[in-house]
């Protein structure tokens, strides 16, 4: 299997190394110091250092049962439902360790949004669904309310799609649009981290170029995570990306580098096809 760099749409780059010298002062958006993970006796993730950089998309790749999900959902504590869960080490959002027991998970869902693998809208209308984040923090200004979704649907590339029928329910929609709906209800809560689970595993491929299209006009606002088991959207859409393997991260790079000159021949085996 062959893997070729592609832009996509031909859109304007993100400079790389101009990201990593703002970074260097700025600090990373998301560090990540020797985190490991159990459920039960079972370990899941082994000791993974990372620092992601503000305004990048960053791609986990690596076969079933790696650890990816279970890493990146570890920024929003969504682990924190799952039974025998254990975790160690040190996750910082913007220099806050989001681990530390006076952290307010609510706060932090705000700031860390989660797109999931299939299209999840409520049963609810269009404007609803985009609305649900602000109603529940007790927004009642309409005109604001009114004005963040619209917001929010021309973030998503979907306002022009769905604006004259905003009391339409949400489930009438595509799947591809049902996915921009979800984005959409993500951004209106304006969170500055969007983790992203595989979200066009179950999309056509012209629902996909449109969520990658997305993706990558959105890291100019927003720092993106995403898993994804697709080594050609890996490598269209992410500016770093991170290989891992049976729990452990083998190797983490400028995605150019990780896809042309990978430094581990695991990480070569995998993204050429010969094992995972």
């Amino acid at each position: 299997m062959e893997i070729t760099m592609t832009k996509v749409k031909d859109k304007k780059s993100i400079d790389l190394d101009k990201v990593e010298q703002q970074s260097s002062t700025d600090g990373a958006k998301i560090a990540i110091k020797d985190v490991k993970v159990w459920y039960g006796d079972f370990m899941a993730i082994k000791g993974i250092d990372m620092n992601i950089k503000p305004n990048t998309v960053t791609a986990f790749i690596g076969p079933s049962g790696c650890g990816k999900s279970t890493f990146l959902r570890l920024f929003n504590r969504m682990n924190d439902y799952v039974d025998g869960f254990k975790m160690e080490g040190k996750i910082k959002l913007n220099g806050t360790n989001i681990y530390k027991k006076k952290v307010n998970v609510e706060e932090l869902r705000k700031e860390v949004g989660m797109v999931f693998q299939k299209p999840n809208p409520f049963p609810k209308s269009i404007f609803e669904n985009v609305a649900y984040g602000l109603k529940i923090q007790g927004i009642k200004d309409k005109k604001f309310i009114n004005e963040r979704v619209e917001k929010a649907l021309k973030q998503a590339d979907l306002w022009d799609e769905v604006k004259d029928n905003l009391k339409k329910s949400a489930l009438a929609l595509s799947g591809g649009q049902q996915q921009r709906l979800c984005i959409a209800r993500t951004l209106a809560v304006e969170p500055s981290i969007i983790l992203m689970d595989e979200p066009t595993s179950a999309l056509d491929p012209i629902s996909t170029a449109k969520i990658e299209d997305l993706i990558f006009e959105l890291k100019e606002k927003y720092t993106i995570v995403i898993v994804t088991h697709n080594m050609q959207q890996a490598s269209r859409i992410s500016d770093y990306t991170a290989f891992f393997y049976l729990g452990e991260l083998i190797e983490f790079d400028k995605t150019k580098t990780i896809f042309t000159n990978p430094e581990k021949q695991q990480t070569e085996n995998y993204i050429t096809g010969r094992f995972g």
